[in-house]
């Protein structure tokens, strides 16, 4: 495959249009934001960031790499291990849920393609989105630097189209806010990366208080 084609290819995977209802998910922004917690485009900065550096280096980005790497290794057992992993760091019944549903959806997708469907594979590649990307960007040839970023950006951006729908703020606002926090991804995945297996596991008390909260919050626009 090209280095173009990997490059569609890694868009195609990361594009908010992925079947996967991101866009229904805000990660507990919803409670925050009710709460008083999150306030303006600032508070909304300074919440997105602790995730950022907690959840994403500790926890999303070094995982990827070891699904990523499971994957080009052919080690289905290694990749159901850091699949069972991800989702017991998920810390609220919601947020298992998110990972369970996204993973689920793009298994569907894979079918379509007649994709990831060996017994071996296809019952970890349920459990998390996470687990799915890292199967198809193997199989794309797509680098694990490339895809990390992409996925930080998508990730990102979706935060911040929820920040748009629930902080409030407006367009410009929210691509200065993309702008200035992707601009802090590539240093931050190098230390992503070179994490070992007993420093993994994202730790943020606000985010699962505002999760568990977001289950029987009267009034909302998100899933979780």
């Amino acid at each position: 495959m090209s280095a173009a084609l990997r490059l569609l290819r890694l868009l195609q995977l990361t594009s908010p249009n992925l079947p996967v209802g991101a866009f229904t998910y805000s990660q507990g922004l919803e409670w925050a934001v009710e709460a008083g917690w999150v306030r303006g485009a600032e508070g909304f900065a300074d919440w997105q960031r602790e995730q950022v550096q907690d959840t994403l280096v500790y926890l999303d980005w070094p995982l990827l790499a070891r699904l990523y790497t499971a994957c080009a290794d052919d080690d289905a057992e290694a990749f159901a291990h850091w699949s069972r992993f991800l989702l017991a760091n998920r810390e609220t019944s919601e947020l298992r849920l998110e990972e369970c549903q996204r993973g689920k959806a793009l298994m569907r997708l894979l079918d379509g393609w007649q994709l990831g469907q060996a017994p071996q594979w296809r019952d970890s590649l349920e459990l998390s989105q996470l687990g799915g990307m890292a199967w198809l960007a193997a199989h794309w040839q797509i680098p694990l630097r490339d895809l990390a970023l992409g996925h930080g950006f998508a990730w990102l951006e979706g935060a911040v189209m929820a920040g748009v729908k629930l902080v409030p703020f407006g367009q410009q606002a929210a691509q200065g806010l993309l702008r200035d926090l992707s601009a802090e991804l590539p240093d931050l995945l190098e230390r992503a990366l070179s994490l070992a297996d007993d420093e993994l596991g994202g730790g943020l008390p606000l985010l699962a208080i505002a999760s568990s909260c977001h289950e029987t919050q009267y009034t909302r626009l998100f899933r979780s």
